[in-house]
């Protein structure tokens, strides 16, 4: 499924999303997530430490769900359904700290141990 413009320009601003996972029980796992989209693929990028809850729980069952709110209009938002079709260590330590810059201003101040989550999008609910 494909993002619009208007899904992509929510995941490249300065929104908050919520990634969901499953834990090994079944039960959904809820964190809140810088972030961001990859121009030429339109995989969204969620990136966490090697692991926390999340990052564990999508090595052992990809599928997750993410929403994400427009932070200057609480009633623009896009959720999405879909899958981690890839974890990498490839760009995520530079990733982090653009996705820093973006929320804070600053570069990330605890590098090492990061990983990249590629999530590709299923379904697509939004509203606006």
């Amino acid at each position: 499924m494909e993002l619009t413009d208007e899904d992509r320009a929510l995941f490249e601003g300065r929104n908050y999303g919520h990634l969901a996972t499953l834990m090994p029980d079944g039960s959904p796992q809820v964190s809140p997530v810088w972030v961001d989209i990859e121009s030429q693929t339109g995989l969204i990028l969620v990136n966490t430490a090697r692991g926390r809850v999340k990052h564990r729980n999508v090595e052992r069952d990809p599928r997750v769900a993410i929403s994400v709110t427009d932070s200057d209009d609480q009633e623009i938002m896009v959720a999405v359904r879909g899958r981690a079709v890839e974890i990498t260590t490839e760009g995520a330590e530079d990733h982090i700290d653009f996705l820093s810059r973006k929320y804070n201003g600053v570069d990330f101040p605890r590098h090492g141990n990061r990983v990249l989550l590629k999530i590709e999008a299923e379904h697509v609910a939004r509203d606006r």
